[in-house]
């Protein structure tokens, strides 16, 4: 066998997706709503940084504007770890995030919620 084997054909992944993120649940990343869109900024790593084949692949998936759950849908990985991921390439300023447009129309009142809730129930 010529190098690591990342991968067993019966169990899957070798290497648990936490380990990818070397244990860390949070980052910058952690506010990055689902349906922001992430892109790939074309800046260069610095010279002391080495990046992960994961953080390679995502920096090839977001050279164009892609959503976060995109990302981690074509990765096979869970939000949080790519949260994590995106968040310390967005340090290293290799992506850029646009976070989703706040909404237009004020947010709906509970008490308008309610009230259409009880007219429901009367039904």
């Amino acid at each position: 066998m010529s190098g690591p084997q990342w991968l067993d054909d019966e169990a899957g992944p070798v290497v648990r997706p936490y380990a990818l993120i070397r244990g860390r649940t949070r980052s910058s990343g952690d506010t990055m709503d689902v349906i922001a869109m992430v892109m790939a900024t074309g800046a260069r790593p610095a010279p002391s940084v080495v990046l992960g084949p994961e953080q390679e692949r995502i920096l090839h998936a977001t050279r164009r504007a892609v959503s976060v759950a995109d990302v981690a849908a074509d990765l096979d990985l869970p939000l949080g770890v790519v949260r994590v991921l995106l968040g310390d390439l967005k340090d290293q300023g290799l992506i850029s995030v646009r976070q989703p447009a706040p909404e237009a129309l004020p947010r709906t009142s509970d008490r308008i919620l309610k009230e259409v809730i009880n007219g429901l129930r009367a039904l």
